[in-house]
């Protein structure tokens, strides 16, 4: 079971230009990427800078989270906070970087938080400690979760070749 606290509640259809902005885009590396996340809500890229977000932590976001571009850089930004997204709904294309680069996701359709609510992560359930309720997840498929739990498909891959190789 995983708790983690709500530090930031956000709506529908955030793009990935929200969480980084496209004139940041010149900065790639993923340990460069994370001063830029959300660097137009200064408060939040403020906290975020400063460490007064826990690793763990969650985002809380509507439907279509991470629509918009490809940037895989909007997945590194937060990945390198540690952050938890808990989301109605995530975009293709954000899906699949946030699995590649082992970003801890949870589809959760009916999820009502708010910002500074305590959030029990388990069986397939998210349950907000603040109001009492519990909200089923739609669990990703093993094969992707097997990913994000490794922390990314290169150590994911790396864990298969160090099992099958023993190196």
């Amino acid at each position: 079971m995983a708790i983690a606290k709500v530090v930031l509640k956000i709506g529908d259809d955030v793009s990935t230009d929200i969480v980084y902005p496209g004139r940041f885009m010149a900065t790639v590396l993923p340990a460069e990427t994370p001063q830029f996340a959300f660097a137009d809500n200064a408060d939040f890229n403020r906290k975020l800078k400063a460490g007064e977000i826990h690793a763990g932590s969650a985002i809380v976001a509507g439907k279509n989270f991470g629509c918009g571009s490809s940037r895989e850089q909007a997945v590194s930004c937060l990945k390198g906070y540690n952050l938890t997204i808990v989301a109605r709904d995530i975009s293709r294309i954000f899906l699949q970087s946030a699995i590649n680069l082992g970003l801890n996701i949870i589809i959760c359709p009916e999820i009502d938080a708010a910002e500074g609510d305590e959030l029990e992560i388990a069986d397939g359930k998210v349950f907000n400690r603040a109001s009492g309720k519990a909200f089923a997840t739609n669990p990703l498929p093993k094969a992707r979760q097997a990913i994000i739990d490794a922390g990314g498909l290169v150590q994911y891959t790396r864990k298969l070749l160090t099992a099958h190789w023993g190196r």
